[in-house]
């Protein structure tokens, strides 16, 4: 049976920019290590594998949430041309729940990040699209309603 969501992975180019962009959110740096060695190597199918390896966490949330950051020292990290592309099979988007939606991208104009998008209402919420770190598309959803709770 699974728990839950425990945490996704954004590998960047430029890891500073990534923590900014998730700092709107709330996500802090919790570790930061240099991830190296023929153990983490064989763990990722990546030969002589190097990266920092840095953890975010949603302070405050009830339950942890971790946002882990690669920055690949070795070998070369290959940028994916399609990524930001919603039209694609695989990973599409990841979506954060904010309680002010407009307050939350007043912040991300701040750092120069504008929506893809123009609001929209959809199943009592307000969402939009923002191009993230690493071209990673980040939706945000404000709900006009306490999100339902899920039957045990």
């Amino acid at each position: 049976m699974s728990l839950g969501f425990d945490h996704m992975t954004i590998a960047v180019m430029d890891l500073e920019e990534a923590e900014q962009f998730l700092g709107v959110l709330g996500f802090t740096r919790d570790k930061a290590v240099v991830a190296s060695g023929e153990v983490m190597s064989d763990f990722m199918g990546i030969p002589a594998w190097e990266s920092d390896h840095v953890t975010l966490v949603l302070r405050g949330a009830s339950v942890r949430q971790e946002v882990q950051l690669l920055r690949f020292h070795h070998p070369p990290l290959e940028i994916d041309e399609q990524s930001g592309y919603l039209a694609r099979s695989g990973f599409n988007h990841v979506c954060f729940r904010v309680e002010d939606l407009d307050d939350t991208l007043r912040r991300f104009a701040d750092l120069g990040h504008a929506p893809r998008n123009t609001v929209m209402d959809f199943h009592d919420r307000r969402l939009v699209f923002l191009d993230g770190p690493a071209g990673v598309v980040v939706e945000l959803a404000e709900w006009k309603i306490t999100p339902p709770v899920p039957p045990d």
